[in-house]
């Protein structure tokens, strides 16, 4: 294997050095020796460390393809064509959607005869935005202001407004604005001049009255009270109730957005049409239902296979991996889990009721004449199934997605990612220490080899130098 070449090279390596007769590399040699000392080591924590990456990649995938599926799950059943979803026939009147999981089916006729509005009020012209508008108390009253008279919501509890001193006419605006209290307040010029003009909220009981309480010696303030009959203002529009009819029975509602004027339905009123009723009614949702389902089973396949690969007992990489166990125990145990724990009758509660079973490896299948038996028999109930509430498919999916991804969990697929990240940071430690262990040795073994070479450099020169004499003297007794 790889892991294992450093030690055979590091063998040949002081083999070749050893043998090299007296020219031998000492430097080379103390590297060798060093290097072959903790090779066998070196190369465990290199297998080790393979095999740790090997298993964070795997229970990566996994975790990331489970995030993937139920998040792209969401956002199909948000787009909201998995449930019937309701429809104005005249869109000019109202738009509809789902306020509740579970929702009638059939037709209803919409008729608007009046549309809930705002009172707005207008006060007296000024020179300019900028003028002096005095200074005190500003209180606003809520009620309904129709008919001429004031009637007060006493449910509605007043508002007051402190009007700084040197406030102009626009710093009244800010006032009111900075309140956050259901007012909106700006400075229109007119043909006339600058007029302060106040928006409540919409219905009948959210008209007003102001009144003010001016300091005297900042006089101005009184300008901007208003009540009905009052003439130091306009009032431009009165506040009012929306007015309509659901099959024939009029309703009111406070303001334009009615929630569950028809049950789990909430209507936004855009315009009025007395006399010409339109229709609500409900998409089928079957088609689009039939295709996530298909969409579902192979999605739950394509993890299914890498999930059985990963875990293969011979090659998996978490063969024995207690976060990939158990999401495969969970993955088995899918088809029959109850996702509808409400249901009643027979309402559909699991996968395996819309056709989803489990294979003998562990793979999904989807039969297609059960669902579409399931759709004509309980099509609300299926599309029960396909909503973002607590229960359903999209819930369970993203339970098992949020369990594997616990960090915290040392039985999940986040826990084990964990586990396996604090070894290998400690496998990179162990290394980092091998080397500087290893690099004390050769340092050591560079120093002691050093003072030998020294020595036997030394010993060389003493040798020649004695061969030389005795060729001299064996040249002088040949003489």
């Amino acid at each position: 294997m790889e892991t294992s070449s450093t030690s055979a090279t590091a063998t040949r390596s002081l083999v070749t050095a050893l043998g090299a007769g007296s020219g031998i590399d000492m430097m080379a040699l103390a590297n060798d020796l060093a290097t072959a000392q903790f090779a066998a080591r070196a190369d465990r924590l290199t297998a080790k460390s393979e095999t740790l990456e090997r298993r964070i990649s795997a229970a990566s995938d996994l975790k990331s393809m489970l995030l993937s599926l139920s998040t792209s799950l969401g956002d199909r059943i948000r787009v909201g064509d998995l449930s019937p979803q309701p429809q104005v026939a005249n869109a000019s009147v109202a738009s509809a959607s789902l306020s509740g999981v579970r929702q009638p089916s059939g037709t209803y006729s919409l008729e608007v005869t009046a549309l809930a509005s705002a009172q707005t009020l207008a006060g007296p012209a000024f020179a300019a935005a900028d003028s002096p508008a005095g200074s005190g108390t500003l209180t606003f009253r809520f009620g309904s202001t129709q008919g001429g008279t004031f009637a007060e919501n006493t449910a509605h509890a007043p508002l007051s407004v402190e009007i700084a001193t040197g406030s102009t006419l626009g710093d009244v605006a800010a006032a009111i604005n900075g309140k956050n209290a259901g007012l909106t307040a700006y400075v229109a010029q007119t043909v006339d001049g600058a007029q302060l003009v106040v928006k409540g909220q919409e219905g009948v009981q959210n008209g007003f009255v102001m009144e003010a309480a001016e300091d005297p010696a900042e006089p101005g303030l009184s300008a901007l009270a208003w009540s009905p009959g009052s003439t130091s203002g306009v009032l431009l529009k009165s506040a009012a109730d929306a007015e309509f009819k659901i099959d024939g029975l009029s309703m009111t509602a406070s303001d334009n957005t009615v929630a569950d004027a028809v049950p789990g339905v909430t209507l936004k009123l855009a315009g009025a049409n007395p006399g010409v009723p339109t229709t609500l009614s409900f998409a089928d949702p079957t088609a689009s239902i039939t295709g996530a389902m298909q969409e579902l089973t192979a999605a739950l396949n394509e993890i299914a296979a890498v999930l059985n690969e990963a875990t293969d007992p011979q090659t998996g990489d978490l063969a024995r991996d207690p976060g990939a166990r158990a999401l495969r125990r969970k993955f088995s145990e899918l088809a029959g889990t109850v996702m509808m724990p409400a249901a009643t009758g027979g309402a559909p509660r699991t996968l395996a009721d819309l056709g989803i079973s489990t294979q003998r490896d562990g793979t999904f299948a989807l039969d297609a004449k059960r669902l579409a038996d399931a759709l004509s028999r309980d099509p609300e109930g299926v599309s029960a199934m396909f909503t973002t509430g607590l229960y359903g498919v999209y819930a369970t999916i993203d339970g098992i997605s949020r369990k594997a991804s616990s960090l915290t969990d040392p039985g999940a697929l986040g826990g084990s990612i964990s586990k396996y990240t604090k070894e290998l940071r400690e496998v990179g430690e162990d290394q980092a220490d091998l080397v500087e262990k290893q690099e004390d040795l050769r340092a050591s073994l560079a120093k002691r080899f050093a003072v030998s070479e020294v020595r036997i450099g030394t010993a060389k020169s003493t040798l020649s130098f004695l061969e030389s004499q005795i060729a001299v003297w064996n040249a002088q007794g040949s003489n």
